[in-house]
């Protein structure tokens, strides 16, 4: 099941629940996704790594709502992004642990040297491809690339 499809058949399962804040969140989210595929010259379906990186959005949206809210001094309205943010959070895949990006890391660079690949810091393209589709979405990007320029280095 798509992320798509799993959003669209939770929205029925809060109207079911009667958690509107859930309902909301989950319909604007969705709402988001259409225009997204609706906007442009010719329309697109997004696959789950788009999907997971506009979730990822809203979420740092609403936290960032948040802690402007909490900043102007209402508490009340920074909670209601919070848990939005929670439960958009909690369509997220599990994020990975810096350890295990940097097994990542070791494994691709261990693979490419394997091919017979001379590798330097002029490489971190060529190591950044594959990390990159293993991790996507799961860890930052900028900390995975300090990590392989560090193991380059």
């Amino acid at each position: 099941m798509s992320l798509k499809e799993r959003l669209k058949e939770d929205v029925v399962a809060h109207m079911k629940a009667g958690n509107k804040t859930a309902l909301t969140t989950v319909r604007n989210v969705l709402g988001e996704i259409s225009t997204r595929e609706k906007s442009g010259k010719t329309p697109v379906e997004l696959d789950d790594a788009q999907v997971t990186s506009l979730l990822q959005k809203e979420a740092a949206k609403r936290r960032d709502t948040a802690r402007i809210y909490t900043e102007a001094g209402e508490p009340e309205r920074a909670e209601a992004e919070v848990a939005e943010a929670e439960i958009i959070e909690a369509y997220l895949p599990k994020a990975l642990t810096r350890e295990e990006v940097e097994a990542i890391v070791d494994g691709a660079i261990a693979a490419l040297k394997a091919d017979g690949q001379e590798l330097s810091m002029r490489s971190i393209g060529v190591v950044m491809k594959p990390v990159t589709a293993k991790v996507a979405g799961r860890f930052d990007g900028k900390t995975v690339s300090e990590i392989v320029r560090s193991r380059l280095a």
